[in-house]
């Protein structure tokens, strides 16, 4: 697939990115940028999480990680489904009781105002990161199938980015995000079946013989339940899926802010009820996906340093009808970009409302602010993603978890310790509780194979980091008699 062909492809789909956002997000104000007026259907929100929740990073990788963790990936969506359940019948009710434009005000009326300021700053480099994570592999694609053959640089390359995703979200923000995750879910979806469709033809696989080989090619294996120290080790998985689904979603501004702009909780719960159980579908076809790309490579004879690498170059690399090319570059463009675009409306929800508090000010006076602040995160984003282009040397899709677990534990911690603790924290003690669990956390996470007899840890430091939070936390609460009102309807 020529560069040009891929650069036509992008400006197309833009077009219609640009067209539905401006449809649905051009008669928006200040709460139907932070909330959706709260009149989104649960159905369309359903859709709409499906993408929501699968990045380009989740488009990429998973395929290419299928040849060293065959199908372990499921483990951890099994515990996505219960951790999605937890946060429908746990945190949704006592959200929307609370009428919350952003989670972390939680915080402030449970703790006080330094643990909501904790909270809201964890949240912001936890997103900042996380989603330039995420962009930065959409730039490095873009950059390998389009800017360099252009020779278009890679900071340039990052900077048109960052301005189109500023550009189609400044005026609806989550009630355009809404409608254009829908538009994403659908062109992801369509864009893996028919890549599996066309791989598995050109494989000379049917209906009845793909299943078959999928299952006889090594990189099937689901659970992994004979090495407790590995990483791969199911209840590991399965446990890291439950917390980090909680804490990634549960406790993230940027997928709360959808859930929230439904009519009423119970709409709210039906909507994550309905995605968690199409995710794990979804998820399941893109490790079909990765196999049957792995099963091609190999038939002809393709080096593939890096998993990352393996999708683009094969859907792109002229084996297959330009309709393949297409396809991918479709579904891994809408994929990027609408995780982008969340992303800087729920960083700019969460920095006008709950670090600068914008939102007690008039209509006008916090429109100006938001369109501000929505400015300096865009710009503030590309920087990032830039050093994070000089710096990267690893699996994206572990870093972005691995990133996760240090960042969002925290914020774990200090929201099960509210809900589930009745004990009153001294508040000034808060910040520092949170700063000196990830610190505790990476310590033991570089020793401990020589502290605990070579046991590795994996994603459940996100756990650890929850609890060591929950335990500075104890350290300096105190047992109260009365406890607030709100925590009695908790």
């Amino acid at each position: 697939m020529t560069p040009l062909a891929v650069l036509l492809t992008v400006v197309g789909y833009l077009a219609v990115l640009f067209t539905l956002s401006y449809a649905t997000g051009r008669r928006a104000d200040n709460a139907g940028f932070f909330s959706g007026n709260r009149r989104s259907p649960w159905f369309v929100v359903a859709f709409a999480m499906i993408g929501s929740a699968i990045s380009g990073v989740t488009y990429v990788s998973v395929p290419g990680m299928v040849s060293t963790s065959g199908f372990g990936y499921l483990q951890m969506a099994l515990g996505f489904v219960v951790g999605q359940l937890l946060i429908a019948f746990v945190l949704v009710p006592l959200f929307f009781r609370m009428n919350l434009t952003s989670i972390y005000e939680y915080l402030r009326q449970r703790f006080g105002l330094r643990s909501y300021r904790t909270g809201a700053w964890f949240f912001f480099v936890s997103k900042m990161l996380g989603a330039a994570v995420r962009l930065y592999l959409l730039c490095a694609t873009l950059q390998l199938l389009v800017c360099r053959p252009l020779g278009v640089p890679f900071v340039a390359n990052v900077a048109l980015t960052m301005a189109l995703v500023w550009l189609y979200t400044h005026r609806g923000g989550v009630k355009s995000l809404i409608w254009t995750d829908s538009l994403k879910t659908l062109c992801l979806v369509v864009s893996v079946v028919l890549c599996a469709v066309y791989i598995a033809s050109a494989l000379g696989l049917d209906a009845g013989s793909l299943f078959p080989a999928v299952a006889d090619s090594g990189m099937a294996r689901v659970f992994f339940f004979d090495d407790p120290d590995g990483e791969q080790y199911f209840f590991k998985q399965f446990l890291a899926g439950v917390f980090t689904v909680v804490a990634m979603t549960g406790l993230d501004q940027d997928m709360m802010q959808r859930t929230l702009s439904c009519r009423n909780y119970r709409d709210a719960q039906k909507n994550m009820v309905t995605s968690s159980l199409l995710q794990l579908v979804v998820i399941a076809l893109f490790l079909v996906l990765g196999v049957l790309l792995y099963l091609f490579a190999h038939s002809e004879g393709l080096q593939v340093e890096r998993g990352d690498e393996l999708f683009p170059l094969v859907a792109t690399g002229g084996y297959f009808p330009a309709a393949v090319g297409i396809l991918f570059v479709v579904g891994f463009v809408s994929s990027g970009y609408s995780a982008a675009g969340s992303a800087l409306t729920a960083l700019t929800t969460s920095f006008t409302v709950d670090i600068l508090h914008a939102f007690h000010h008039t209509e006008a006076h916090t429109a100006r602010i938001r369109k501000r602040v929505h400015v300096g995160m865009a710009a503030l984003m590309g920087v990032v993603i830039c050093v994070i282009g000089l710096l990267n040397n690893t699996s994206v899709i572990n870093a972005v978890y691995v990133l996760a677990s240090y960042t969002y534990g925290p914020i774990l911690g200090m929201f099960a310790f509210g809900i589930f603790c009745r004990r009153s924290v001294r508040d000034r003690w808060v910040p520092l509780v949170a700063l000196a669990a990830p610190v505790l956390c990476y310590v033991l996470d570089r020793n401990s194979e020589a502290w605990l007899g070579g046991y590795r840890f994996s994603y459940e430091l996100l756990l650890l980091n929850a609890l060591f939070t929950w335990l500075g936390l104890w350290l300096c609460s105190r047992r109260v008699q009365r406890v607030n009102r709100l925590y009695n309807k908790v």
